[in-house]
């Protein structure tokens, strides 16, 4: 007799975003491929998430209050087991030395805003998290 099959594991996505109209859009999209969405409104609520339980995939505006998203993501990164969720920048910070500046802070890619589904999927696809 075969050895029951455990239901794979939800994948969790962590949205981190002070506009509410751009959560709720982001949020769609994102519950859309399957996700389970957690949200928070800035960097430091996000941390504080994270270290509760880490998500598979985060979300992050790059100018937020209280945190910015540069700086959540150079915290997350030296927090036990924040190596391991995928860091997607959704901003509209589009010049090159921005997306530089993202990339090297410990984010694996960036999408600008506004963003469609079909977007959002192709910068998730490419880092393994669609």
């Amino acid at each position: 007799m075969p050895e029951p099959v455990a239901p794979p594991r939800p994948r969790h996505c962590l949205l981190v975003e002070d506009s509410r109209v751009i959560r709720k859009v982001a949020h769609r999209i994102i519950s859309g491929l399957g996700y389970q969405v957690i949200e928070a409104e800035n960097g430091e609520e996000a941390l504080a998430r994270c270290k509760a339980a880490m998500p598979d995939l985060i979300l992050l505006d790059w100018e937020m209050p209280v945190m910015s998203g540069v700086e959540f993501v150079a915290a997350l990164r030296r927090i036990e087991g924040g190596v391991t969720p995928k860091v997607v920048f959704c901003t509209s910070k589009s010049e090159t030395t921005d997306i530089y500046r993202g990339i090297g802070a410990g984010a694996d890619e960036y999408v600008t805003k506004p963003f469609d589904q079909q977007t959002l999927l192709a910068k998730l696809q490419r880092i393994g998290a669609a």
